[in-house]
């Protein structure tokens, strides 16, 4: 086979008997024919005479004869104080200050706040309510040392002359 290029070899290599598939199906009925009736007339299996009439009997008779088995409860002693010594030290680990963390002003984000704000439809009056009714005096506000060219130099990259002209 290794002399011959296998693209140039012209036969299959397989045989058929001479007459083959003029009577074979012929001969396939009739296995398939006799294989039905020895299949039906024998399965192979046997039961004994009255086996369902007294099989409940046999089984209950089975069933009594067991003895009672030993119940080991689940919760005895040991098994309490292994539980609640679990759950006192979760407990004990939720206490702790070191989970406590509070926040403050200073750490919301103004974006934050804004966004609660609007989708909380929170009314004007309940924002008015937060305040206190005294007024801020001179000593809460920040004092300033502006001189005139920082003033200047704000005024020339912030300020938009036109509109201060037009006010």
């Amino acid at each position: 086979m290794k002399d011959k290029k296998l693209n140039t070899v012209k036969s299959t290599g397989f045989k058929v008997p001479k007459d083959y598939f003029e009577n074979f199906e012929d001969s396939l009925f009739e296995k398939m024919n006799t294989q039905k009736t020895i299949g039906v007339s024998q399965t192979g299996f046997e039961v004994p005479k009255d086996y369902f009439e007294n099989i409940e009997d046999r089984i209950l008779d089975n069933v009594k004869d067991k003895e009672e088995t030993k119940v080991i409860s689940l919760f005895n002693r040991k098994t309490v104080v292994y539980i609640s010594s679990i759950a006192a030290a979760v407990l004990l680990l939720f206490n702790l200050s070191i989970f406590n963390s509070t926040v403050t002003v200073g750490d919301l984000e103004t974006a934050t706040v804004e966004n609660y704000i609007l989708e909380e439809d929170i009314s004007s009056y309940d924002i008015a309510s937060l305040f206190t009714e005294e007024l801020p005096n001179e000593e809460g506000l920040v004092d300033f040392d502006l001189d005139e060219e920082r003033l200047e130099e704000y005024l020339l990259n912030n300020a938009d002359i036109e509109n201060l002209m037009i006010e």
